[in-house]
């Protein structure tokens, strides 16, 4: 008589899903890189000049502040090239703006993905806030364009510039995945989302140095996390007489981390409804 195969056990244990959550992130590591690609891709195909956007759009909106904030409304600029201040304020604002749009819509533009197929749905945002650092990265040639023009060399402080970028792709993740989860339950988001970026470009200091806020009011205003991000790349770039306000740069700090512990906590909560919703 012929030994007969078992069919493989098949073992249904509860809660397993959740237990290896974390562990999936790496094993689904591949589908990241994809989305990320398909995104770079994506976002420049079949336009004139390309991935050039990625300069033109921060240079132009240095210039407008150069002009408004430097020639008309004559602001110190902490003993730098105005355009200097005004993008080393922009860098890390477009990163966190593009980060938010990007961010907000990923889980809306990845639909029928997310509602046919198992994976953990935190890499979509996270994919979308590394495509904005990408962006990021190229923006960066201008600061470098501009340091070579008007002969500014940075400090030994711009060796913590990793630290302040650090910093703010947390404040992007965080804030990205509190509105990625909200504008599946909420479809109002998407008309929110540009009005928060544009809002928040002027209540920010990157067209001018938070310096310039009363002294009764900086640690107030750096309840906006983007403050102490902005002062942090200041001073790592700029160096000389830039000043760090360390009480609003740990205000900051402590919100922004409570903005990315609180914005995975909210997606884990409702990332079991987006199949449903979406």
């Amino acid at each position: 008589m012929k030994d007969t195969i078992s069919p493989p056990e098949l073992l249904i244990e509860a809660g397993r899903t959740e237990q290896q959550y974390w562990r999936d992130l790496w094993r689904y590591r591949e589908l990241f890189y994809f989305l990320a690609w398909r995104d770079i891709l994506v976002r420049y195909k079949q336009t004139a000049i390309g991935m050039a956007w990625a300069l033109i759009r921060p240079f132009l909106t240095m210039v407008v502040f150069t002009v408004v904030f430097g020639q008309l409304a004559k602001l110190p600029s902490q003993g730098v090239p105005y355009p200097i201040l005004v993008f080393a304020g922009m860098l890390p604002w477009q990163f966190f703006g593009n980060s938010l749009t990007e961010c907000s819509n990923s889980l809306i533009s990845n639909s029928n993905l997310i509602s046919k197929v198992y994976f953990p749905r935190l890499i979509v945002p996270t994919s979308a806030v590394v495509v904005s650092f990408v962006d990021f990265l190229i923006s960066g040639m201008i600061l470098l364009a501009l340091m070579a023009w008007y002969n500014f060399v940075p400090s030994w402080r711009i060796l913590t510039l990793p630290l302040f970028i650090s910093i703010a792709f947390a404040a992007s993740m965080g804030a990205g995945l509190w509105l990625a989860s909200l504008n599946v339950q909420y479809r109002d988001f998407r008309y929110i989302v540009p009005f928060i970026v544009q809002f928040g470009l002027y209540i920010s200091p990157v067209g001018f140095s938070s310096s310039l806020v009363p002294e009764k009011w900086r640690f107030i205003y750096s309840l906006n996390p983007m403050v102490g991000v902005i002062d942090g790349f200041r001073w790592a770039i700029l160096g000389g007489e830039s000043h760090l306000y360390l009480p609003g740069f740990f205000l900051s700090f402590a919100l922004v981390i409570s903005l990315l512990f609180s914005g995975v906590w909210y997606f884990r909560k409702m990332e079991k409804k987006f199949a449903d919703v979406i």
